[in-house]
């Protein structure tokens, strides 16, 4: 006869880990919103107007080192709810990752809003309403490719033309992540125009997701690319 199956300590069960989660998400959103509460500030003392468009990409430049501390947070976060320290953790990851989050982070908004800018001033500039299409196009890859760059920055010790080449080689090398990375940008930028409170405070739920959609990237990222 086989011998009864061993019981699940406290803090190991479904439950359990279902609670770990639960906390660990409130514990990040609540300092991803602090360490990004300076940009948001000033973001919603903006006027909705095109000339903005550079103040509100500054106003985001916070946004990328906290995004990527909780990236970083969510992945080492314990499945034992007796041994949590998101917040603990989530400075780790900031501290480790704000410079490399800012060289991934600031060419990126640089990039989109000068494709943002010129997507607002085509009927001024004389140019056909079809070069909307590219440039959209443009931008979307950009994003999906920013994004794949800070999910690989927030977890490895990559340089940065490494980190480029890798965000690029699997942008097709792993088209799921890709489509589920594209998906994820255009449900919050959707969230961003109609509803931006509702697009914070999902914000540590959108990390999730975009770390749980990379997670096939980064397991060849590790397998691959590290010792």
């Amino acid at each position: 006869m086989t011998g009864a199956a061993t019981p699940s300590r406290f803090g190991e069960g479904p439950l359990s880990r279902a609670a770990a989660l639960v906390y660990t998400l409130l514990v990040v959103e609540l300092l991803l919103v602090l360490t990004t509460a300076p940009g948001l500030v000033a973001l919603a003392l903006l006027d909705r107007d095109v000339s903005n468009l550079p103040l509100v990409a500054l106003c985001a430049v916070p946004l990328g080192p906290a995004l990527s501390a909780a990236v970083y947070a969510l992945h080492h976060q314990r499945p034992d709810l007796t041994d949590l320290h998101p917040a603990r953790v989530f400075w780790r990851g900031y501290r480790r990752n704000v410079a490399d989050a800012l060289l991934v982070w600031v060419p990126l908004l640089v990039w989109l809003t000068v494709l943002a800018v010129n997507l607002a001033h085509l009927p001024s500039a004389g140019v056909p309403r079809w070069w909307a299409v590219p440039l959209v196009l443009v931008g979307a890859g950009s994003a999906v490719l920013g994004a794949h760059a800070l999910v690989i920055t927030s977890l490895f010790a990559f340089r940065l033309r490494d980190v480029v080449r890798l965000a690029r080689f699997f942008v097709l090398r792993t088209p799921v992540v890709t489509l589920g990375t594209a998906g994820l940008l255009g449900a919050a930028t959707a969230l961003l125009a109609t509803s931006p409170a509702l697009l914070v405070a999902l914000a540590a739920v959108l990390a999730l997701a975009l770390l749980r959609g990379g997670d096939p990237m980064i397991a060849q990222i590790r397998k691959e690319f590290t010792a």
